[in-house]
């Protein structure tokens, strides 16, 4: 990376972080420029535009970044899509909640050229924590039709998109499950959308009043990988859960997914890895023809008090919560 390059305007992207004291997490992207902000317009051209711009972002490699923790300093370079990673540990206690981060991109001499802001979520060790897919899961997708799929992305904005049926009342239920209205349990939404897009579900989660949590998402893609928007290999998705279980070791779990593409697969490792840290799984029905083998697969967990429902409509997902004394 040249100086000229360090001079260049720059945006320092924070991702909602999370950990304990022993163990914080946070993620972000370095990119050229501005990124655009998330679309709110209903028109096809433009939300098409939008989709060009979000996937036409540039990352800046190998770049220094500092994040600044209290009195603490730590640093790390960006890999060549842009993407760093901080993995420390607090000299001080922190208490449960949300709590602010600041990395920022330095050139060789640490002089600051631009800081981005973040968060980062620490639970009690005695909260529920929820690990929920999103498309297909809360966010009508049609992951499983290309076709459809491309064409509500060009045709909705993050206001527009729909969410399922009742999925907000069981999230807003969930996020309180034998916890205080004071400290929500902690979501984590697991998605193969990409990074590029995480600004426009933000604003789709906060339109919505979807439990503020914290999002892993895929590699950045560039414009001409447009169309293969959402498609990841089965693995990536497994190790970013099963970072998250690492993460909180005193945690146990409830995991929300669909079966339109491997969610039952998934989560079923899941269970088999840490049978005693998985409380229930949730799996909406969206394709008919994988009802039998996603019960197979939820059939085959060998913990046998792991709880699983398979349901088509939310109010059946409520319903068995409600059975298993999960919510009220």
């Amino acid at each position: 990376m040249t100086k000229k390059s360090y001079q260049a305007p720059a945006t320092v992207k924070v991702y909602h972080g999370y950990g304990h004291q022993d163990n914080l997490i946070v993620y972000g992207h370095v990119l050229a420029g501005k990124p655009p902000k998330a679309s709110t317009s209903n028109g096809v051209l433009s939300n098409i535009k939008h989709l060009i711009k979000v996937f036409s972002v540039k990352p800046i490699a190998g770049v220094k970044v500092r994040l600044r923790w209290e009195n603490q300093f730590f640093y790390s370079t960006t890999a060549k899509d842009g993407f760093f990673k901080f993995e420390w540990k607090s000299t001080q206690k922190i208490t449960a909640g949300w709590h602010d981060v600041s990395v920022d991109l330095v050139n060789p001499e640490n002089k600051i050229l631009t800081t981005g802001e973040g968060k980062i979520f620490v639970p009690e060790a005695t909260q529920y924590g929820f690990i929920s897919d999103i498309d297909d899961t809360v966010l009508v997708s049609h992951s499983a039709s290309t076709g459809k799929k491309l064409r509500v992305m060009f045709t909705k904005n993050p206001l527009s998109r729909k969410t399922f049926a009742d999925v907000v009342k069981f999230y807003k239920l969930l996020s309180l499950a034998h916890t205080e209205p004071r400290l929500l349990n902690p979501f984590f939404y697991v998605s193969s959308s990409e990074w590029n897009l995480y600004d426009d579900l933000n604003v789709f989660f906060k339109h919505n009043q979807l439990p503020k949590g914290v999002f892993l998402l895929n590699e950045i893609k560039r414009w001409y990988q447009l169309l293969k928007t959402g498609k990841t290999k089965h693995q990536g998705k497994l190790i970013r859960v099963a970072r998250i279980f690492e993460a909180f070791p005193k945690q146990r779990f409830v995991l929300l997914g669909d079966n339109s593409q491997k969610d039952p697969a998934i989560y079923a490792g899941i269970a088999n890895k840490y049978p005693d840290r998985v409380m229930a799984i949730y799996i909406r029905n969206v394709s008919p023809k994988k009802v039998g083998i996603t019960s197979s697969l939820m059939k085959a967990i060998k913990n046998k008090a792991i709880h699983t429902c398979q349901f088509e409509h939310t109010d059946q997902a409520i319903s068995h919560a409600k059975s298993i004394g999960l919510i009220v």
